[in-house]
């Protein structure tokens, strides 16, 4: 018996139905493009001196990016964070809660990409770094969403796994802050209690002066005063002493 043979029409519906389908089970597989991410050279918890490669992908043909902004996880101060590499002209800037860089604005369609050294990593599994994208032409993107019960997130936070920290590590002491740092410099303020006494022994010694020379001048007023009030009575004495002279005769 020979096989039925298919309409044409039928063959072609079959073949663009059995497309469609691996298409969309190969979308399915496909992880999801990632439009902000980070990398470590040294991907583990309590590492030191780790470089974090940062690359945000853009998005818009008409303007380039002029800033990315970055939260830091916890654990890591933006006093324990420097440059390593950016585009021509940009710079850091520590923020509150992290840091960003910033300059002249790039090409459309061109990715940002730059490289920070941190002090440490914190002693963690998997931390996250939320980025604030901002365009020439004031569009801004945020790929802050964090990972919650599995669920997929419309604009994730570029996320870091990491190993497991190794034998003996132990967290460094925290950098100190701008607080602890002007605390730790002397500041007029504090040198003011020291000067304090120079200028109370100063005051004293003057006040010191001013009763000798008081105690001087009440003295010399009382010396006047006896010499005046003696001559006084010379002077009456001698008096007397002639008027009788002059009643003798």
């Amino acid at each position: 018996m020979s096989t039925p043979r298919l309409p044409a029409h039928a063959g072609r519906r079959i073949a663009l139905a059995g497309a469609a389908a691996l298409t969309a089970t190969l979308a399915l597989a496909a992880p999801a493009a990632a439009h902000a991410e980070v990398e470590a050279d040294k991907a583990q918890a309590l590492a030191e001196n780790v470089t974090l490669s940062f690359v945000s992908e853009a998005e818009s043909d008409s303007a380039g990016f002029t800033e990315l902004r970055v939260v830091l996880p916890k654990g890591i101060a933006p006093g324990d964070v420097t440059l390593d590499e950016a585009p021509k002209g940009w710079k850091l800037k520590a923020t509150n809660d992290g840091y960003a860089v910033s300059g002249p604005a790039l090409k459309a369609g061109v990715d940002a990409e730059h490289k920070i050294k941190v002090r440490q990593l914190p002693d963690a599994k998997e931390i996250a770094f939320k980025t604030i994208e901002t365009y020439s032409d004031g569009e801004v993107s945020r790929w802050i969403e964090l990972p919650t019960g599995g669920a997929k997130s419309e604009q994730p936070a570029p996320l870091l796994e990491l190993k497991a920290a190794a034998p003996g590590a132990k967290p460094v002491s925290p950098s100190p802050s701008p607080t602890e740092t002007a605390s730790a410099t002397p500041s007029a303020a504090a040198s003011t209690p020291s000067a304090a006494p120079a200028q109370n022994d100063a005051s004293a010694a003057a006040s010191d002066t001013a009763a000798d020379e008081d105690d001087g001048m009440s003295s010399g007023i009382v010396v006047g005063v006896v010499v005046l009030l003696l001559l006084l009575g010379g002077g009456a004495w001698w008096l007397v002493k002639r008027r009788t002279a002059s009643s003798e005769n």
